[in-house]
């Protein structure tokens, strides 16, 4: 079994919305800049007062790595693309790329992706897959 990521006070409102389908991440009222990961602080002027927003979904491939050599969960998912993509809004995040064969010739560097989650236990995980769909 995949391990479950644990919600914290500061990570649930980004759980909540991984629940309802959406990928959430912080905005910085100060100086209207979004960041992920999340945190009580904005790590680009410092500034406190800080919300919570819809992120499009809309990403493009970053970087990423195929491992071969599974963790312990993801026995039946490898090889696997272990990734960072760049999210519309600017903010980079780490994720898998699923719906796509794992090699380097369907990996190209910044592929247009979409988000779409995993349930595992009581929580949704994001994930990536290309943006035209699952092959």
């Amino acid at each position: 079994m995949k391990p479950v990521p644990k919600p914290t006070p500061e990570t649930q409102p980004f759980w909540d919305g991984t629940a309802a389908g959406e990928l959430r991440i912080q905005r910085c009222q100060t100086c209207a800049r979004h960041y992920f990961y999340p945190r009580p602080s904005c790590p680009h002027c410092g500034g406190d007062q800080v919300e919570w927003v819809r992120a499009s979904g809309r990403a493009t491939l970053y970087s990423y790595v195929i491992n071969h050599r599974p963790a312990l969960g993801f026995e039946d998912d490898a090889p696997y693309a272990i990734a960072v993509v760049e999210l519309e809004e600017g903010v980079r995040m780490m994720s898998n790329i699923v719906g796509v064969p794992t090699t380097p010739e369907n990996l190209p560097l910044d592929m247009k992706l979409r988000v779409v989650f995993e349930q595992r236990g009581d929580v949704h995980v994001p994930l990536f897959e290309p943006a035209g769909g699952r092959g």
